[in-house]
């Protein structure tokens, strides 16, 4: 089935645009010196407005939680169940969570506690999507 190429708005095209360049970058606030995703207006984590700046991850992790897709109601990916879901936790920071489909895994065999590291997938010429991939 399609994957469904983002539209970016002008609050995540810094976040889009690094990714259509191979790189996952995430929003870090200056003020508490925290990472945040997913991409908001504002700080989640304290109360000073304004201080959030884009800043460059690793793009490792490890498997937090895993769940094979054996039906959905979503029309487009009807096709392609069954299929993995797993929840990634960055190693920079770990409250930091990423929902994957793990390429490359066959389903039912997502190890728990796997590393694995950031992925791009080209949907057109110079439009890629993000994924997690297990590593050896």
């Amino acid at each position: 089935m399609p994957k469904t190429i983002p539209v970016p708005d002008a609050l995540d095209k810094p976040f889009w645009d690094a990714v259509n360049e191979k790189r996952l970058v995430l929003q870090f606030c200056t003020a508490c010196e925290k990472l945040q995703y997913p991409i908001k207006a504002d700080c989640v984590h304290c109360d000073v407005k304004g201080q959030l700046e884009w800043k460059e991850v690793e793009g490792k992790g490890h498997i937090l939680e895993t769940l094979v897709v054996h039906d959905t109601r979503v029309v487009r990916l009807k096709g392609d169940v069954p299929f993995n879901v797993a929840i990634i936790s960055l190693d920079e920071d770990p409250d930091i969570n990423f929902l994957a489909n793990l390429p490359g895994t066959p389903v039912n065999e997502a190890p728990q506690g796997a590393a694995v590291e950031v992925v791009f997938e080209e949907l057109e010429p110079g439009r890629f999507i993000h994924d997690w991939k297990v590593v050896e």
